[in-house]
């Protein structure tokens, strides 16, 4: 697969900034150091940029290269390891539909969708598919709507630990990191529709800028990069006697 610097720079700057997150979400969760603004509008619209970033990106990308299925199965079976390892060594600090998850789920439904996806317009799947992102992401609190315009769902949907996976999570379900398909696959089929476009209107030769070896380095390991970065600092955190 033909590499493009510039979507290597994204992708390493939303690592680094999720390795900085992560550690200090693992000082205040783990080690109570009280920082307050972690708890605020600021902390929150932070972390929700990098989600953002790593799941439209993931999106745009997830039509490049060869061996997709494969990318799809093993990005599913790692959020798998996620949640089992969480589960047996913090079960408090479980992660049950994470992010990992999340993306290997949605680059599946795009290997096994991808003749039905081709069909619709990339300009129709970016507005409608964001549109359903914004309009879908409250709806794990039982809201589809845009601040107070909208409709409360039905109860019965918020379920059991598949409704949870779907995006109706039941009242006693619990996940540090919780990334359903409602609404964020939504987000994910935008970036898919994105890079359509892209190479629809011959702009993919714009992101093939100047590589930095360290990006494309942190780019290329992202994978390995998130199953390692929790442990590790964590071990660092507690060699440290927080």
């Amino acid at each position: 697969m033909k590499r493009y610097a510039f979507l290597d720079v994204i992708r390493s700057v939303a690592i680094i900034n999720m390795i900085i997150y992560h550690a200090i979400w693992d000082l205040v969760c783990i080690f109570g150091v009280r920082l307050q603004w972690y708890s605020s509008n600021t902390g929150y619209i932070w972390q929700q940029c990098i989600c953002w970033n790593f799941i439209l990106l993931s999106g745009f990308c997830s039509v490049m290269g060869k061996r997709r299925l494969k990318r799809g199965v093993t990005v599913f079976i790692c959020g798998l390891l996620v949640s089992v390892i969480t589960l047996v060594a913090m079960p408090e600090n479980r992660i049950i539909f994470g992010i990992l998850t999340l993306l290997g789920s949605c680059m599946l439904i795009a290997c096994f969708a991808e003749n039905g996806l081709k069909r619709i317009n990339p300009w129709v799947g970016v507005f409608v598919l964001f549109a359903l992102f914004v309009l879908t992401k409250n709806i794990g609190n039982g809201f589809f709507g845009v601040g107070n315009i909208g409709i409360e769902m039905p109860e019965a949907l918020y379920s059991n630990l598949f409704s949870a996976y779907i995006g109706f999570p039941p009242a006693e379900f619990y996940s540090t990191d919780y990334f359903p398909i409602i609404p964020w696959a939504f987000l994910f089929f935008t970036g898919y529709y994105l890079n359509k476009l892209f190479c629809r209107y011959s702009l993919m030769k714009y992101l093939d800028t100047r590589h930095i070896k360290v990006f494309g380095l942190i780019s290329r390991n992202s994978l390995i990069i998130y199953m390692l970065h929790q442990p590790v600092i964590y071990l660092i955190l507690k060699g440290l006697s927080f």
